[in-house]
């Protein structure tokens, strides 16, 4: 014989089943990984006490200013990310939530990821030296150009790479520096011909150069939207597409004359 529940009494057994679903889906490993603003590194000068760039068989300039590379720090892919940190991802300024498939290849372990991610910037490192000598028409000089950057992946340095060798090179052409003295922060993938690619987390490493102290932030042109989104206060974007527009930029910047493009 069944007895007759209460109303309060029915609400609280139909409860616990939501209340076990809620809790089940906050605590539940999520597909997401969460990021926020990572280090930074000047690539004209040194990594963790090793020169980022080393050129043998031309003349080297001595720098003034910074080209500061840009990363976000991601939670590993064998993370557990539950609904809370997904949440409290979304509504943080400084943190990102995303696809853990746009961070990490799909189906892969952690020491085949981290494999990929060494060869894809090893392959970004060769794109950059071909396209700074390409720019400079030393193609066909024996010009042996080193690149060290300890404890990073992926392609997303390559911009700055190839602006650094430009600049230890050839400056701006004229015996000054393309940076200007300042501290010039930027992404973006570069290929062998110069064009500039896209690359993910733009709001969050403008919010990484700020920190670090740039106050120019060179985008991927596709990315200027993103970039704006929660741009730090004192950081100007200058969009490229190509490294032969990304050093005209800056050169006008540093002769303070010519065309220089914004977002």
């Amino acid at each position: 014989m069944l007895s007759r529940l209460t109303r309060p009494q029915a609400l609280t057994v139909c409860a616990l089943p939501v209340v076990g679903l809620l809790a089940a889906a906050v605590f539940a490993p999520l597909p997401f990984s969460v990021a926020q603003p990572g280090m930074t590194a000047n690539v004209l000068g040194q990594n963790k006490g090793t020169e980022v760039i080393t050129i043998t068989g031309a003349p080297t300039r001595t720098t003034s200013g910074q080209l500061r590379m840009t990363t976000i720090e991601a939670t590993g892919p064998d993370a557990s990310v539950s609904l809370g940190d997904v949440i409290d991802g979304w509504f943080a300024t400084d943190r990102a939530v995303m696809p853990r498939d746009a961070v990490y290849p799909s189906g892969n372990s952690v020491t085949e990821i981290e494999q990929h991610n060494a060869e894809q910037m090893k392959q970004s490192q060769d794109a950059a030296t071909r396209a700074a000598l390409g720019y400079l028409g030393d193609s066909d000089k024996h010009i042996k150009v080193t690149l060290r950057l300890a404890d990073v992946g992926g392609p997303s340095a390559g911009l700055l790479f190839s602006l650094g060798i430009v600049d230890k090179l050839d400056g701006d052409g004229s015996g000054g520096d393309l940076t200007g003295g300042r501290t010039i922060a930027g992404t973006g993938t570069i290929s062998a011909d110069g064009t500039v690619g896209a690359v993910g987390g733009v709001s969050l490493k403008t919010q990484a150069a700020r920190r670090d102290g740039a106050t120019v932030f060179l985008v991927p042109k596709a990315e200027c939207s993103d970039a704006r989104a929660e741009l730090p206060k004192g950081l100007r974007l200058i969009p490229v597409t190509t490294l032969k527009g990304a050093v005209s930029a800056l050169t006008a910047l540093e002769k303070g004359k010519g065309a220089i493009p914004s977002c």
